[in-house]
């Protein structure tokens, strides 16, 4: 049995499950997430828990079991909570600043870097250079995130760049001066 798999989903207060075959929809004060689950496993509602069961033995079946109790997880947890990932940017003249609903980030190309938020997704900026990518569906700030990220990722030499809050980079020396 897998040991996240096995694990009951605790509804808090306010947080509804329906369930219509394979499609899962949970609503909550911050939102509404759907979600269709693998053909291998079945989903019950048990009280105020959810619990996710495996059809059979089969690989795939094992394999999907863990992974959709943790997608359903994800989902109670955006409605309930939310998620956020921080971002930081650091470089001289590298900022950040919300035009309306999007981020814009001059990070030293001849152009501001322009973001529009996909459905569902908040940018906040703190002093010029922290973001902060707020949102109810985990798998969407994260991608999100990264995609900023990716604008200019942090580089060896200086640590210039945008890397998530706590991310350590590694650096390298350079070049030695000529003696």
């Amino acid at each position: 049995m897998s040991r996240i798999g096995k694990q009951p989903i605790s509804m808090p207060s306010g947080v509804t499950a329906n369930i219509d075959g394979q499609s899962v929809t949970i609503k909550g004060p911050k939102g509404e997430l759907s979600r269709s689950l693998p053909a291998e496993v079945s989903i019950a509602q048990e009280g105020d828990a959810l619990v996710v069961n495996r059809r059979d033995d089969s690989r795939v079946a094992r394999e999907r079991h863990g992974l959709s109790r943790t997608l359903l997880s994800n989902m109670v947890e955006g409605v309930s909570k939310g998620f956020e990932k921080r971002l930081e940017i650091q470089g001289v003249g590298y900022r950040a600043a919300v035009q309306g609903q999007k981020l814009s980030m001059s990070l030293g190309y001849s152009h501001p870097v322009e973001f529009e938020p996909p459905t569902g997704i908040q940018f906040q900026v703190e002093n010029n250079t922290n973001v902060i990518v707020t949102g109810i569906d985990k798998e969407v700030v994260g991608n999100t995130a990264a995609k900023i990220r990716a604008a200019r990722p942090p580089e060896p030499y200086k640590g210039k760049g945008v890397r998530y809050a706590g991310e350590m980079v590694r650096r390298k020396a350079g070049k030695a001066g000529k003696k």
